[in-house]
This record gives C-alpha cells, structure tokens and sequence, in this order.
C-alpha cells in the first residue's frame, strides 16, 4: 500500500486460522503498511514488547482482571498460528507500531465475567459465521469448508495476497446486511470504539496502515460512519480499574470442547499445517506412526505410505483439493489403527488437540503471590505442564516434603495444581501421589490468592484463619485443622483450635460430633508425621471422644428411619478408627469406646445394622468371644425378630469392607447361623429384605463368592467335620504355635513399618 492510498488494509481472518496467518504474513509483506492495528484490549499496548523476548512462546494470552476482584477476568490467547500473533511478530521484527484497538477490558469487565462473551440475549442465537458461509456452499461441516476455501488455497493466495481477504469481506458483508449484528449487540459498541482507534491511527499514519480484526467485524469497520455517531455509542459506558499481563495458554484450551467460544476443534492439526514447510500429510503421518510406536504398535514406513495413498484417494472421490483432517484420521483408521477407535482417540488428544503449554517471560506483570510460587517451584524443580503426570512423594525426603506443602497450601488458596490421588507403588503415612495438571484458569486463581498475601505460606495462613472465623458446622472446622496440619501451617493452627473448641462446646449433635473426630485423629497422625506440633489437638480429640462415648448409645436408640441408621452406622466405624489412632491421649479411651460398643451389640432398641456392625468391630479387636458372637447372631436371626431387621444385622456384620465373606467362610458356625435364618425367611417377607442382603453378599469378592456357594452346596459344618478328620497340611501344625506366632507378629510389625 502507498502511502497516498485512499483506505487503510482491512484483513479479515479467522482467529487462531493458519491460512488465514499465512495470508496475513502474505500480505503485509506485499503492502508495507506503516503501521499495523490488531483486534485487542488497548491495555495489552504496554505489555507488546514482551512478545519479542525470546523466553516468549506461544500459546500465550493476554490476561486483563479487575483489580480489586481478580476473578473477574479475561483473556485473549495467542497462538503460533493465530494471524494476530503473526501481524504482531510481522511489525515487531520491522519496527513498525502495532497497537491493540478492541473495547478496553475496563468497559468490558465492568459489567463483570464474562461480559464480554456473545450474547444475543433471551430467545436469540448468535450467528456463526463460518456455519452461515458452509451451509450456502453446501457443506454440513464448517470445518472441512474452511480447509477447501482457505487452507488449500495457498498458491492462489502467492498469486494475489490480498484476493482471499477481498473474497471473505465480501462474504461477511453479505451476512451482515442479512443478520445485522447476528445476535451479538455488543459487538455494535466494540467497532464503534475501533472506528475511533482507526481515526485516530489515519490522523498519526495517513491511510498507510493495516488492520487484522476478525472477518465478521469487516464490514462494519468499513462502513461510512460519522465520530459523533460512534461517541454516543460509547458514551456512559461503566469503567473499571484492571491491570494486565501474559501467561501461558495451552492448545487444550484453544480447543472449543474446552469452553473458549472462538475456539477450534483441532489445535495441534492447525499448528502442524501452520509449521509444516511442505508436505503436511506427509509429515503428520509420520508423527502418528511415531506416537504409535511409543505405544508399542506395530508400524512400518509401508503403514505410512499406504495411509498417504488412501488419504489423497478419499479426497479425491469426495472432490477436494488436497485431504483434510476427516481423510487423514479416516485412513490412519483403516491403515495403522487396523479400524479400532481406540488408538485413534490416542491420536486425537495427543496430536489432534495436542498439550502444547507456552511460556512467557519472567518479566511479564505478576502479583506478589504469583513471583513467590515461581520462586519456590523452581527451587523444588516442579514445573508447570498441561499434560497430567503422577508425582510420586516420600515425605521423609526434605525436598519431598517440601513439594508436598507446596501442594498442599495451593489447595486451601484454592489453587488445584496438583490433587491427591491413589499410589500405585503402595500405601503408608509416609507417602503421597499427586496428579499435577497446569490449566491456565490457575493464573487466574493465583491472582485472586493474592489478597490474602505476598507469600504462599502467608496466604495460606490468612486464608486459613479466615476460613476458622466464618466456619458455621464443626465438621468444617475440624477438616480445615486437617488442612492446616497437611500443608504446614503451625502459625494458623491456634485461631483454628479456638473455633474448633468455641464449637465444639455448643454443638450437641453426637451425628456431628462423630463426623468430625475421624479428621481430628488424621490431623494428630499427619502432625507427627511431619513433624507439626499437633498436641493442643490431642485435647480437643479426647474431649469430642468422650462426648460420643456417653451420647451414642442413646442417639441409637432413638427411633431411627433406615437412612438415619446407615448413617450413623457409617459414624460408628468413623469413630471406631479414630479411637484407635487416639488411644494414646486419654486413659482408658479404648476400654470405654469397646464399653459403647457392647451396648449397642446387645440393646434390642438399636437398628440392627449397628448392633450387626458394634458386634463385628468387637469381634475383630479381640473383645467379643466367638461363642458370644454366635449368641448374639442367634438372637438377631430368631424368628422372632423382623425379616428387615435381621437382614440389616447381617450387613452390618458382613458388610461393607471388613472381610466380612472372609469371616463366614473360616468361621462355618456363624455361615450355618446365617444359612439357617436364610431359609426360614417366609417368601413375602424374603422379597423385601432380598435388596438388602444382594447389597450385602454381592459386594464380595468372586473367590469368596465361590467358597461361600461350595460351602452352603455340601452344607455348612461338613467342612469343618472334614477339616478334622484329616491332618493339617503340610507345613502346618493341628494347633497355633505361640512362640512361632510371634516370631511372625514381630516381622510383620518390622515390614510394615519399613513401607511406612
């Protein structure tokens, strides 16, 4: 373009297109424009500079969030083939100004999240206009028209560089008289405000400049509109303070499944086609064969030439120029993938979509918060990646358990980097597995972490106590001293025991009470283990304990419906495990909970799935003889007693995952009991109590199931008579061996205390 020309260069593109790139690329190197304005937030004008650092890579966005409500934000991401970062690279690397010139994100932030997002309010649907342009040339997929127009037609775009962007105005401009703003009002404000930013460059440049905006706003952008216009429809709009900066993006996130309304369904696809030299199917494909082969499929360079031959052939039995996305995946399909589905989601998410995560510099604006987390994460050496992986922790490692406090205190900010999931190499208290995933949305969250301080442990305290002042159950509480103690945090800990005592003295509800005992116990074992003085918990602990032991029994007793007993059967276990752990802070703590227990074993009053259940956890610790067991069974299974309520006895007792299969098939004489009660069970009452017991017996595993059928087809007792009719197997005595016994014991207790 001369600098005598009459209109400025209009270059409608496609947002995150790389033909569109490349033809941005095209034509700027053919118009020279003098200056070159992109469609963004004019507050990201500052932050320019910073794209041309060489710790810059993309996908990157351009964050813009309230200042005093970081929540409140948005984002612009760039990629290495969006034309917007190409025309930016393009002026930057010839010095030539480049500008943003979209509505500021003060306007669009001032009406809170997402306000900036089409809408064409109630009853109206926002117009598409790549599905508008598809439909009228007669395809059904948006996707496969934009490739045949635009990504296939390169060498008429070397011919004429600005025919594509001339043929696509014309396009919208068709559209637009049609649909008007197509739903979307607030894009009427943002050309206006761009007409302004376009005056303004016209009065600094002439006409000598060039504009990439999106192809839809074209149109408007060239119409004939008086300033006085534009002004009223900019006037009284609502401003807010923000502040800006860029961060890492990734092309997960560019993905449309991901939530980003301008997105695209295949990232990874564009950015190949964007990088790729020559031969794009060709070197795709032998990116798939590579995947493939890391996943130990069997693939030859003769897959690869076949795939290429049968995707050129389906493009051209369906008239395209060259084959596209749907040709290549259809033939790695058929050819390397031998028709399963399977690997081909395979190569969908890794390739297609891709975890690509860009970088930015270390001197791009960040909250204090923000430059404190980097600092540590290189310090430990975690870095930031899209792609979700396992981190493995041994926490009588220093830097190990360094990790895990990081992790930790980012979880109570809110900031779910990493989330605890289970460990495939074993289990112990001194160990924890943790799946880490960096979505950009956590720039975002680090930011809002902000108010509560400069530091991470520092806002994690501040949080913390905050949290403590505004709890209103004590379950809350008593679960946040848990946090508290897991990530660390010995300075919060007191204004958590004040509200967890203060609580804890007015609450009376033993469901309640019960809840939170089990998170107390957790938190006393998490304190030793990482060395956090937990002692003042103890207290409390015993306290809450004792409360329980004397408010059970009568809670039971109280009339409960069915879901009301299964829930405090669920507490009863709760706190069955957590006087176990907390044995050691109050004497006698274990003989009185074992006390409780035998009340509700042999209280008629009690729902039968507790009495089942206090019986069972008697019998396992020792303190319930089998032949008292087996009284108690007898009881329960009388025909006297309710069909429902004997067979909640037997859930409670067999149920759930306390080897309860295990139990009846070592122990025949409780198996006979309950076989006995089973077939005396009258048919109208056996249809209702039927659930029950499948709920029960269906939860064991296969073998047990087996043993148990065998046992109950020859008849329970005979495999016991049987047992002692022959001698014991070899290797094993008729009768237990105490000094052999022991000598076991003390291994085990040595082995286990070795896998932590």
């Amino acid at each position: 373009m001369s600098p005598g020309a009459a209109q400025p260069l209009l270059l409608g593109v496609r947002h995150h297109g790389p033909g569109s790139a490349r033809s941005v690329r095209a034509a700027l190197d053919a118009a020279q424009p003098r200056a070159v304005l992109i469609e963004g937030p004019p507050e990201g004008d500052a932050l320019l500079a910073l794209a041309a650092e060489p710790d810059m890579r993309p996908p990157v966005a351009l964050l813009a969030h309230a200042a005093d409500d970081p929540g409140r934000a948005v984002f612009w991401p760039l990629a290495s083939f969006s034309p917007e970062w190409v025309a930016l690279r393009w002026a930057q690397a010839r010095d030539v100004p480049v500008r943003f010139i979209d509505l500021p994100a003060a306007h669009t932030l001032a009406d809170g999240p997402g306000a900036d997002e089409d809408d064409g309010g109630a009853g109206s649907v926002p117009v598409d206009p790549l599905t508008a342009l598809a439909g009228a040339a007669g395809y059904d997929d948006p996707e496969r028209w934009w490739e045949d127009v635009v990504e296939h037609r390169d060498a008429d775009s070397a011919r004429d560089p600005l025919a594509p962007f001339a043929a696509l105005a014309e396009a919208m401009g068709a559209l637009r008289e049609t649909h008007g703003d197509g739903g979307r009002p607030s894009d009427l404000v943002r050309e206006a405000y761009m007409r302004q930013r376009m005056r303004a460059a016209r009065r600094e440049f002439g006409a000598d400049y060039a504009v990439v905006c999106g192809a839809w706003h074209v149109p408007a952008l060239r119409a004939r509109t008086t300033a006085a216009a534009d002004r009223a429809l900019l006037t009284g709009l609502p401003r807010t303070k923000v502040e800006t900066t860029w961060v890492p993006w990734t092309h997960r996130r560019l993905a449309r499944a991901g939530g980003y309304g301008a997105g695209i369904t295949s990232p990874g696809w564009y950015a190949h086609l964007f990088a790729a030299p020559d031969r794009p199917v060709e070197r795709w494909l032998t990116k798939v064969a590579g995947l493939l082969r890391e996943e130990d499929r069997q693939v030859s360079p003769a897959h690869v030439i076949e795939t290429v031959r049968l995707a050129r052939t389906l493009a051209a039995l369906r008239g395209r120029p060259l084959p596209g996305l749907t040709e290549t995946l259809e033939a790695v399909r058929a050819v390397m993938c031998d028709g399963s589905d399977v690997p081909l989601a395979l190569i969908e998410d890794r390739l297609v979509v891709g975890d690509v995560l860009g970088e930015v510099p270390g001197t791009a604006p960040a909250v204090p918060l923000q430059r404190d987390l980097t600092r540590r994460m290189r310090t430990l050496r975690l870095k930031a990646e899209a792609q979700s992986r396992d981190l493995e922790l041994d926490l009588r490692k220093d830097t190990d358990a360094a990790k895990s406090l990081l992790l930790h205190r980012l979880r109570l900010l809110g900031v779910d980097w990493g989330v605890p999931t289970a460990s495939r190499t074993g289990t112990g208290t001194f160990r924890e597995t943790w799946r880490l995933c960096w979505e950009p949305e956590l720039s975002v969250r680090v930011a809002e972490a902000g108010i509560w301080g400069t530091t991470v442990p520092g806002a994690a305290t501040a949080k913390a106590e905050a949290e403590a002042r505004g709890a209103g159950e004590l379950g809350e509480i008593t679960a946040l001293a848990e946090r508290c103690l897991l990530a660390g945090l010995s300075e919060a800990l007191p204004a958590v025991l004040r509200a967890l005592a203060d609580r804890a003295a007015l609450d009376t509800d033993v469901a309640r009470l019960a809840g939170a005992l089990p998170a107390l116990a957790r938190s006393l074992r998490y304190g030793d283990v990482r060395g956090t003085d937990a002692s003042a918990l103890g207290t409390v602990a015993a306290g809450l304990a004792e409360r329980i032991c004397v408010a059970l029994p009568a809670a039971c007793a109280a009339g409960l419906d069915a879901d009301g007993a299964a829930a405090l059967r669920g507490h009863v276990d709760g706190v069955h495990g957590a006087v176990a752990l907390l044995a050691d802070t109050g004497p006698g703590l274990r003989e009185r909970w074992s006390g409780v227990l035998r009340t509700l074993a042999g209280r008629d009053a009690v729902p039968g799935v507790i009495r089942g259940r206090a019986a069972r956890l008697l019998l396992d610790g020792g303190r319930l003889p089998a032949e008292e067991t087996a009284r108690l069974m007898g009881l329960a299974l009388s025909p006297a007693a309710a069909p429902a309520d004997a067979a909640g006895w037997i859930e409670g007792f067999a149920g759930g995952n306390a080897g309860g299969g295990t139990l009846l098939v070592h122990d025949e004489r409780l198996l006979g009991l309950i076989d006995t009660w089973l077939v005396s069970v009258p048919p109208d009452a056996f249809v209702d109590v039927l659930p029950l017991l499948r709920r029960t017996f269906g939860a064991y595993e296969p073998g047990v199931k087996r043993s148990l059928g065998e046992l109950v087809r020859r008849g329970p007792g005979a495999g016991r008579a049987r047992s002692a009719s022959r001698a014991a197997p070899e290797g094993f005595a008729p009768d237990l061996d105490p000094a052999r016994a022991d000598a076991a014991e003390a291994l085990a207790r040595l082995l286990l205390a070795a896998a932590g």
